[in-house]
C-alpha cells in the first residue's frame, strides 16, 4: 500500500504553526509496514487543495490529511473531498445530534456553521472525535482510501490510534510489531557502515535515525502471529547488541536521564550538578525525571562571575577543564550527594568557525574524570546534546563500577 500525507492550513505554509502532524503520521505509518513515498502542505484555497488531492489520488492508494474539517469559511476539506469523488455533501441526522448534545453539554449555543461538522458523503463514514467537534471521514472509491483528521495533535493523535491505525492494521492483514534500540557516542555514518548487513534485510527491517539523545534503531517485523513477530524482533535485537554493545542504553520508551536514575538508585547514590553553560540543560532534565527527588540532589547554573564568587568559586590558572572539576566538587559538597557533575564550556570567538568546546567533569566513587567535547551550532540547540553526553558518561562509570 502507497501513502501520501496532505497537512491543510494557510498557517502552516505562512510558518504561524509547525506540521508536527506529518512526522507523527510518517513515523506511525512506518510501524504499520505502510510506504509512505509523498507528503504535502497546502493551503485553504478550493482550487489548489484539490488539484493536490487529485494528484495524491491518481498516484496513491491512501490519502492521509489533516486539518480544515472546522466550522469556518476556510474549513474546505470535506467539500474538496466531495469534490474528488463527485458527491454532494448532506447533513448526518445522527451527527448532529452528536453536535447538539456536545454544545449543550457545555452550556454553549451552536451556531449554524457548526452543522457542516455534520456532513457526510455517500462514501464515507464519520469517523468518533470524543475530544472536539469535528468528527474525521473514512472514504473510499475505487479502491482507494482518503482518511481526513482534524489538524490539532490532541484530536488527531487519539483518532489515529483509537480508530485509523488499528482500521488500517486490519486491512493489512498481518501482525506488525516494532522495537526500538537507542545508542549514543557512535556517528550516524558509523553505525550505518557497522549495520549494513542488518539494514539490507526486507523482514524484519532495520532504520536508524538522529535523535538528541543519541541514533535510535527501529526494528520492524511483520508476520501471521504476534509470537513470530516478537520471535523475528528478538532474534535481530540480539545481532544488533551483538555489533553495537555498551552505546546502547535502552529500548522503547525508556530515558537516559530515567536509565541513569535506576542505576543510581539501585546503587544507592545520589547526584548533584553544576552548570555555568549550558542553560542548565542537565538540571533541567533530570528534575523532570521520575522518581528524581531519589536520586537527584539538585544544581545550580552560575552565569557570571559574581554569582560564581558568591558560591565560593574561585576560577584557578588550570583553565576550564580544571573549573569544570571544581564546579563537580562543589556541587558534590555543597548537597551532599555522592557524584557531581559539572559542565563548562568555551564559545569560540566572534568571526572564527571553530567549534564550541565543552567540558564535563565528573567526581563520585572512583577518581575524578573530565572529558572535553566539540560541538556545532547554537548553544540553545546544542545545549541538550551536553546534558546526554554528561549522562551517557556517568552511566559508563556506573556500569564499570557494577562490573568490579
Amino acid at each position: 500500500m502507497k501513502a501520501e500525507i496532505i497537512s491543510t492550513g494557510t498557517e502552516i505554509l505562512l510558518g504561524n504553526i509547525t506540521d508536527a502532524n506529518t512526522s507523527f503520521l510518517a513515523e506511525h505509518l512506518a510501524q504499520l509496514g505502510i510506504d509512505l513515498y509523498y507528503a504535502s502542505s497546502v493551503g485553504d484555497n478550493y482550487e489548489r487543495m484539490l488539484g493536490i488531492f487529485q494528484c495524491a489520488f491518481n498516484r496513491s492508494d491512501l490519502i492521509l490529511t489533516t486539518g480544515g474539517l472546522g466550522p469556518t469559511q476556510g474549513d474546505i476539506t470535506r467539500e474538496v473531498i466531495a469534490a474528488l469523488f463527485s458527491e454532494k455533501i448532506e447533513v448526518d441526522a445522527g451527527l448532529k445530534a452528536q453536535l447538539e448534545k456536545f454544545f449543550v453539554g457545555r452550556g454553549i449555543p451552536m451556531s449554524e456553521n457548526n452543522l457542516k461538522q455534520a456532513g457526510l458523503i455517500p462514501s464515507a463514514q464519520a469517523i468518533a472525535n470524543p475530544n472536539g467537534t469535528a468528527p474525521g471521514w473514512w472514504a473510499e472509491k475505487d479502491g482507494k482510501i482518503v482518511v481526513a483528521m482534524p489538524g490539532p495533535p490532541g484530536e488527531m493523535q487519539p483518532m489515529w490510534h483509537n480508530h485509523v491505525s488499528p482500521a488500517l492494521q486490519r486491512r493489512s492483514g498481518a501482525i506488525i510489531l516494532s522495537r526500538t534500540l537507542k545508542s549514543y557516542g557512535v556517528p550516524e555514518g558509523t553505525m550505518d557502515e557497522q549495520l549494513s548487513a542488518l539494514l539490507k534485510s526486507p523482514n524484519p527491517t532495520l532504520a536508524l535515525y538522529a535523535k538528541t539523545d543519541g541514533i535510535y534503531m527501529r526494528i520492524t517485523a511483520k508476520a501471521a502471529t504476534t509470537e513470530e513477530a516478537n520471535a523475528m524482533i528478538a532474534q535481530h535485537e540480539t545481532e544488533v547488541r551483538k555489533i553495537m554493545g555498551d552505546s546502547i542504553w535502552g529500548a522503547d520508551d525508556e530515558t537516559l536521564e530515567g536509565v541513569v536514575g535506576q542505576m543510581l538508585m539501585k546503587k544507592g547514590l545520589t547526584l548533584a550538578v553544576a552548570e555555568s553553560f549550558s542553560g542548565a540543560s542537565l538540571t533541567q532534565v533530570l528534575a523532570r525525571s521520575p522518581q528524581s527527588q531519589r536520586f537527584f540532589k539538585g544544581g545550580f547554573f552560575t552565569n557570571n562571575d559574581e554569582a560564581r564568587l558568591a558560591l565560593g568559586l574561585v576560577w584557578g590558572a588550570g583553565g576550564p577543564e580544571q573549573n569544570a572539576k571544581s564546579m563537580a566538587n562543589l556541587a558534590l559538597e555543597k548537597m551532599g550527594a555522592k557524584i557531581g557533575i559539572a559542565i563548562e564550556g568555551q564559545m569560540p570567538k566572534a568571526g572564527t568557525e571553530n567549534e564550541t568546546k565543552v567540558y564535563i567533569a565528573i567526581t563520585g566513587p572512583k577518581p575524578q574524570q573530565s572529558l572535553v567535547r566539540f560541538y556545532s551550532g547554537r548553544l540553545a540547540r546544542i545545549s541538550g546534546r551536553m546534558a546526554c553526553q554528561a549522562l551517557f558518561e556517568l552511566k559508563k562509570i556506573l556500569k564499570e563500577e557494577t562490573k568490579r
